[in-house]
């Protein structure tokens, strides 16, 4: 069903226009100034990322510090050791709203998980230590963008003095389809 011009608006605002998330698991090798015997800790702190907007995705560039408590010697020594990794991570867009306005895009990351160790073993030469880390993002594209509204052109009814209850009726209105509501209208 069409409404005419006159019993509709087109607003202009900002809105999240493009969400995605992004599990991986990446492997580094870390090469300590002893020989590994045996790993004793790996940890993975200081994580620091920013969002990119990357074409039809979101980036997300940062580092972090990978600390590897390890005996040597026979086992008859220990030292940690650390090393900065820096990476990029794009993220794809599962939805994105295609008449967003590009000029006015924001992007944003959130680490739904952050970097951990979840393996670390002495490699097979026993020169390095095979780290293996798991890391998740969840990226939104913030843009403006039209919405329709219907205007009720009713003044039979006295809006004014009535009490309305916007406190909302427990639906998630984030995975409304917009596509299904431009429809309505």
């Amino acid at each position: 069903m069409s409404l005419s011009h006159k019993h509709c608006r087109e607003i202009i605002t900002k809105a999240i226009c493009g969400k995605g998330r992004k599990f991986s698991t990446v492997t580094h090798t870390v090469t300590p100034p002893h020989n590994p015997t045996s790993i004793l800790g790996a940890w993975i702190i200081n994580h620091q990322y920013e969002a990119v907007s990357a074409g039809d995705g979101i980036e997300v560039v940062g580092t972090y510090d990978i600390n590897i408590w390890y005996s040597y010697d026979k086992n008859s020594q220990t030292d940690v050791a650390k090393e900065t990794v820096s990476y990029v991570e794009l993220v794809p867009l599962s939805y994105l709203d295609p008449n967003h306005r590009a000029s006015t895009v924001e992007v944003s990351a959130e680490a739904t998980q952050e970097p951990s160790c979840v393996e670390a073993s002495v490699s097979s030469g026993g020169g390095s230590v095979i780290i293996r880390v798991e890391r998740e993002f969840a990226v939104e594209l913030v843009a403006e963008t039209k919405v329709r509204v219907k205007v009720c052109t009713d003044h039979d009814h006295d809006y004014e003095d009535k009490d309305f209850d916007f406190s909302g009726d427990g639906l998630d209105y984030e995975d409304l389809d917009p596509d299904l509501l431009d429809d309505e209208l």
